[in-house]
């Protein structure tokens, strides 16, 4: 298989019931405690900047994009990103994190913020948010908040406790 063979495409509506496999593949049934998935519950993902790599017909990665909402900032909170286990370490989820942050960057969206290992995404442009700075709904190694910069001073309006945007007032 080479890269050619991988196809990016923006999510559908068809690919949920795929993406619900990979997704339940690759965290088990923890990943309905972690505090993004707490986030999601309170709306709908942006569907328009979530997207899945296709390999002969198959979903076999995906990242999903949710507005969140921390004081007066607003950004997108990417995940969960996942590769089936066949494909995982040839570069399929960089490239859907390149993707989905581009198409944040084209939107003009000031921020994409995640929980997740900085050596993986620090290459990504993201970046430690302060400690202390935004609090998840459920605990967080505070090292694994990080954030990519689009609009100078978005990170910074992110306060407080983040929920789906949907949830703000």
């Amino acid at each position: 298989m080479s890269s050619a063979d991988i196809h990016y495409l923006p999510e559908q509506p068809a690919h949920d019931a795929e993406i619900d496999l990979i997704n339940e593949e690759a965290f088990g049934p923890g990943r309905f405690t972690r505090a993004a998935y707490k986030i999601r519950e309170g709306g709908p993902h942006e569907r328009a900047m979530s997207f899945v790599a296709v390999h002969q017909n198959q979903v076999i990665a995906s990242v999903r994009m949710t507005w969140i909402a921390a004081g007066q900032g607003r950004a997108l909170l990417l995940g969960p990103l996942a590769v089936r286990p066949a494909f995982k370490n040839i570069g399929i989820g960089r490239k859907l994190v390149a993707i989905a942050v581009a198409a944040a960057r084209e939107a003009g969206v000031g921020a994409v913020v995640l929980v997740g290992d900085a050596p993986y995404y620090g290459p990504l442009g993201f970046q430690k948010i302060a400690h202390g700075q935004i609090s998840m709904p459920r605990p967080v190694d505070p090292n694994r908040l990080l954030a990519v910069e689009i609009r100078e001073g978005a990170v910074a309006a992110l306060q407080g406790d983040v929920t789906h945007a949907a949830l703000a007032r």
